[in-house]
């Protein structure tokens, strides 16, 4: 579930990371040494550039400059507040702005946004797009009607297999009925589910002719995926927080099960239309 946030270089983080800073020092009403507020901009549209031009060296030594003139300001507003109490806001913002201005590009749970600051990297190995930031969303549907029984926000990144059972258990309390077989995709490879029969997509051994027609359905889970992107709000996340994660990720399965019933009965009113040959 993608969120709402531009994609995220260095360069662009500290540009806002030196804007936000900037505007925090004029709310708090302290006057810093210099703003470089023009300076990093024209690094920034200099960096920019360079890198279509394919001259990287130079665009590296432009996102350095910006790099520099976001650590004078941190350490220039660290002197200017030192035995002061900032305000909660201010204080971890602050901690988001140093943790953007010290992260490596092999470091683990980096920052990616100034304002999502909890927003993850999920490498889907796609073509057209390698990478999604925001969080993994669980989505459990029926076999025959597709209609959504769970459908949650899941924070951290965990492995899809360590996932599984938490969505079972969710699925079954959301219905009221006990699931006893469930079809999955290759990403629940290595699952712990106990006492319930996973089917696996592409598997081959200990397969009827029944469960492999059954397993076929597995990828009817994929339109409603992609309908609860263009129909709903799955496929860009506007609500903010973790607790907007969890929020959208409820509303899109309530919004997409609606959409489903009202489809139904549409059909069932209309009448029926006779064909004579």
């Amino acid at each position: 579930m993608p969120k709402a946030i531009a994609f995220p270089t260095d360069a662009k983080l500290y540009f806002k990371s030196i804007q936000a800073l900037v505007k925090m020092a004029d709310s708090s009403q302290i006057t810093l040494r210099q703003t470089y507020k023009k300076l990093a901009k024209t690094a920034l549209c200099m960096r920019a550039r360079y890198a279509h031009a394919r001259q990287l060296k130079r665009a590296k030594r432009e996102e350095k400059r910006l790099h520099n003139y976001l650590g004078r300001l941190i350490r220039d507003f660290e002197r200017k507040t030192e035995g002061q109490a900032l305000e909660t806001e201010s204080s971890y913002l602050l901690e988001i702005i140093k943790r953007i201005y010290a992260q490596q590009r092999n470091d683990s749970r980096k920052v990616y946004s100034l304002h999502e600051p909890h927003v993850e990297c999920i490498a889907k190995g796609k073509v057209e797009k390698k990478y999604e930031f925001g969080c993994k969303a669980s989505l459990v549907i029926t076999h025959q009607e597709g209609l959504a029984l769970d459908l949650r926000a899941i924070h951290g990144n965990p492995y899809d297999g360590h996932t599984l059972e938490e969505a079972i258990r969710n699925a079954q309390n959301n219905s009221g009925k006990n699931i006893e077989v469930a079809f999955v995709d290759k990403g629940y490879r290595g699952h712990t589910v106990e006492g319930k029969t996973i089917f696996i997509s592409g598997q081959r051994k200990g397969l009827t002719q029944w469960i492999k027609s059954q397993l076929k359905r597995r990828q009817a889970i994929e339109p409603h995926i992609g309908h609860m992107k263009n129909d709903g709000k799955l496929g860009r996340n506007y609500l903010k927080g973790r607790l907007g994660d969890c929020f959208n990720a409820i509303l899109c399965g309530i919004g997409h099960n609606m959409r489903l019933i009202y489809n139904w009965l549409v059909a069932q009113s209309s009448p029926k239309r006779l064909y004579s040959g």
